[in-house]
Parts: structure tokens; C-alpha cells; sequence
């Protein structure tokens, strides 16, 4: 039943009459709200009468608009996040985590910054290494030669205030730092350096210099970590340098053979060289023993041959005749018998000469029996030799 039914206001037990009978009173309330007189209504009614009446009902409406309005200051922050309070887009304080309160739209607002979260900038590549950036990964090193790097740089905010107020496209700006760090670092270092034994020290020094860049922006943006995803030569010349790497690889594999040769080698010359010289150190010092002991020994015989020159002479005689006939083989021969024809086996005899001769010189040089005899042997062949001249 609609509200302009005659018989509404009959069934409800007396209401508004119609819909524009209500229009109209509500427009004269208004006027007197406003300050303006109005007169009598439709129903014979002041209008003055009835902007009293609705009085509190307005209250109450603007009260209920001004809790919300009131608790729409409230807000929450996590203990990852920080709250950057603003004041007609002016900084006014930073907040901590927890329940907090701002003055409410359009006085104050509040930027919720993440500092926990860790974001990731692509140098080189977007997505995956093969979907490479040419213009952002090709970089000379410092002996004038091409290589190809991808990388990653991650990050994380350390003041949030200086990230809204100083960053118009944080990402962008990590990105354009690390570029220019790493093409700084990569330019001072040789190809091969940048491209194997040195990667750990350019991620480092080029994660340092990019740390420096933006603390001079006062960026409020932490470096974590720089990530090599890749390092090689251009495509264009990958081939002749993995044959210029095989070459390299050859040589120290032949230099490393070398050295482990020279290192078998140069010990057992240098203590073969030790032995021959302590050898001939050791043979130094026997033959000036042996030197000095036949000068000592002559010249104690000497004085003996002087107190009796006969018996010393004869004694002489049989230790020489002792000596070379020790060295010789013998042949008994039995004339007792009275045989006339004799058989002397001369072909072993002659063999077993030949094979005391071997071990002769076979027998150590340095000796000191062998030495001993020579000396001996010399001595008395002096004094036979003086002997025979005496008579």
C-alpha cells in the first residue's frame, strides 16, 4: 500500500496523509532551522512547533556522524610495520607497532610501511636469466673485454619516512644504483677475475657501493644481498672463448705436470748430491787418517829399524812375503813321489785368478782393511828399497 493511499492514515490509526504533504513539511522545518519564518502548514499547525520537535533527532544524528568520524582515527600496526602520520601531507611522527590513533580524514592520515618485507630488483634479465636485458647486462671489464652479467639485488627498508618522502620509484632507483655500482666495479677488475675466482669480491664490493649511493639519496633502503644469477662472455664469442679457457687450462695442467716432475726430480739430484759430497768428505778425512797413521807407524819403525836394523829387515821381509802370497793361488807340488810327468790344471787355475781379480774390484774403494794393506805394503817397500841402497 503506498504512502499516498487515502486510506492509510484511516487504517494506521492516523499519519502523514501523503508523501508530498510530508515533503512540504519537511522543506518548512528546514526553513526554520535556517532562521526563517514560516507559517501555518496544512494542518493548521506553527511550523515552529514542529522544528522543536525534531530537534534531538537532529542531535543525535550529528553525534552518531561524529563517533564515526572520531573512530575512523583508530588504526592497528603490526610489529613488521611502521606508521608514518601525516598532517595535511606533512610528517608529523613515526609509530610504533600497535593499537594507535590520528586525528581523523581530512586532518591526518597514515602511510603503514612493511620494513620486514624483503624486495627483490633484477639487473640484467626480467623473470628468468633467458629473457635477458642486453642494454642493462652488457659491461666492460678492465683489460677491454665483453662480459654478460644477470643479477639480483635484494633489499629491505631501514626509515620509512625516508622511503615515502625520498623514493618516487624505489624499485627503479635500487636498480638504476646497482647498475651503475657494478659496472663501476666490474670496469676496475680483469675478465677472467669478474668471471671466476673473483665473483664473491665484486658482489661484495659492488653490494657495499650501492649501499654508499643510496645512503646519499637518503633513500631509506637496506641492501641484504647481491646474487650473481650469471656471468659469461656474449653469446657471439662464447665459443672462442671456451676454446681460449681450454687453452689456459692446458697450460696449467702441463705447467702443473712440470712441477710435480721437477719436484721428483730436483729433491733425489739434490740428495744424491749430498751423499757424493758427504762421500767424498768421509773419504777426504780416512785417507788423512790413514796418511797420517802409516807416517805415525813409519816412524815408529823406523826407530825400531835403527835399534835393530837386521830383525826389522826380516821381519819386513816375511810380513810382505805373508801378504802377496796370501793374494796368490799355490800349487803343492810333491817331488817325494819320484813321478817325473806333473799335471797342472792351468784353465782353473787361470779362471780362478780371474775371479779373485773380480771381487777385487768389486771390493769398496774406501775401505779400511784394503787401505790398510796398500799402506802397509808401501811402507815396507820404502824401507826394503832404502835397505838395498844402504848396502
Amino acid at each position: 500500500m503506498g504512502l499516498n493511499d487515502p486510506q492509510w492514515g484511516n487504517k494506521n490509526g492516523g499519519g502523514p496523509p501523503d508523501l508530498e504533504e510530508l515533503l512540504r513539511k519537511l522543506n518548512s522545518k528546514l526553513a526554520s532551522m535556517m532562521g526563517g519564518k514560516g507559517g501555518k502548514g496544512d494542518s493548521g499547525s506553527p511550523v515552529g512547533g514542529q522544528s522543536q520537535s525534531f530537534g534531538p533527532g537532529i542531535g543525535l544524528v550529528v553525534a552518531i556522524a561524529m563517533l564515526i568520524w572520531v573512530g575512523s582515527g583508530f588504526y592497528i600496526v603490526d610489529a613488521s610495520q611502521r606508521g608514518v602520520v601525516l598532517r595535511f601531507g606533512k610528517k608529523t611522527e613515526v609509530t610504533e607497532s600497535g593499537p594507535r590513533w590520528h586525528l581523523p580524514f581530512p586532518v591526518e592520515t597514515v602511510e603503514i610501511v612493511n620494513l620486514s618485507q624483503v624486495r627483490t630488483v633484477e639487473v640484467g634479465y626480467r623473470d628468468n636469466v633467458k629473457n635477458k636485458l642486453l642494454k642493462e647486462s652488457l659491461m666492460l671489464t678492465d683489460d677491454e673485454n665483453i662480459i654478460d652479467i644477470q643479477f639480483a639485488v635484494q633489499y629491505f627498508l631501514k626509515d620509512p619516512a625516508d622511503y615515502l618522502f625520498n623514493n618516487r620509484a624505489p624499485d627503479e632507483n635500487v636498480r638504476q644504483a646497482a647498475e651503475t655500482a657494478i659496472r663501476e666495479v666490474v670496469g676496475k677488475n680483469k675478465m677472467d677475475f669478474v668471471l671466476y675466482e673473483g665473483r664473491e669480491q665484486v658482489a661484495a664490493a659492488a653490494t657495499k657501493l650501492i649501499q654508499e649511493i643510496l645512503d646519499r639519496y637518503k633513500s631509506g633502503i637496506l641492501i641484504s644481498k647481491l646474487t650473481m644469477q650469471n656471468a659469461q662472455p656474449p653469446e657471439q664469442v662464447q665459443a672462442a672463448f671456451d676454446d681460449a679457457v681450454k687453452a689456459g687450462q692446458d697450460r696449467e695442467r702441463q705447467k702443473n705436470e712440470g712441477q710435480a716432475y721437477a719436484n721428483d726430480v730436483i729433491p733425489r739430484a739434490s740428495g744424491t748430491a749430498a751423499r757424493l759430497i758427504q762421500e767424498s768428505q768421509g773419504y777426504k778425512l780416512s785417507v788423512i787418517a790413514n796418511a797420517e797413521g802409516d807416517a805415525s807407524r813409519f816412524k815408529q819403525i823406523l826407530v825400531e829399524y835403527q835399534k835393530a836394523p837386521g830383525v826389522t829387515r826380516d821381519r819386513m821381509y816375511l810380513d810382505m812375503m805373508q801378504q802377496v802370497m796370501g793374494n796368490v793361488s799355490k800349487v803343492m807340488v810333491d817331488q817325494k813321489n819320484g813321478n817325473s810327468l806333473l799335471y797342472l790344471p792351468l784353465d782353473k787355475l787361470i779362471e780362478t785368478s780371474r775371479s779373485a781379480g773380480a771381487a777385487a774390484t768389486s771390493t769398496a774403494p774406501n775401505s779400511s782393511e784394503t787401505s790398510d794393506n796398500t799402506a802397509a805394503q808401501r811402507a815396507r817397500d820404502s824401507l826394503l828399497s832404502r835397505d838395498r841402497g844402504a848396502r
